[in-house]
């Protein structure tokens, strides 16, 4: 049993600044990458940012500069610093983490609830 938790979403206006953050708690040998992704009204869920366990980021196009994704391992929790919001980065932000749950067993993908992040003035 393994529980992602994120918070941190609200509105605000453009040019604005929101973090987010997301806390795995429940049976946890060890995490791999985390990540956080988001979906828009009639999108697909993409990927905006991810963080392996060393600490190397990956960013889509759209948020390189603009947001910075970290995590801390000790308490297994993910966060994403976005800044100079725009309205085409609302969405419902989800949290991702790939999760062994015991030693002999391989990494599975968990998910939050789901935060909502709107921009608009």
């Amino acid at each position: 049993q393994v529980q992602l938790v994120e918070s941190g979403g609200g509105l605000v206006q453009p040019e604005g600044s929101l973090r987010l953050s997301c806390v795995a708690s429940g049976t946890i040998f060890r995490i791999n990458d985390m990540g956080w992704y988001r979906q828009a009204p009639g999108e697909q869920r993409e990927l905006v940012a991810s963080i392996t366990r060393g600490g190397s980021t990956n960013y889509a196009d759209s948020v390189k500069v603009r947001f910075t994704i970290s995590r801390d391992n000790a308490k297994n929790t993910v966060s994403l610093q976005m800044n100079s919001l725009k309205p085409e980065d609302t969405a419902v932000y989800y949290c991702n983490a790939d999760i062994r749950t015991a030693a002999w067993r391989p990494g599975a993908d968990y998910w939050g609830q789901g935060t909502q992040v709107t921009v608009s003035s």
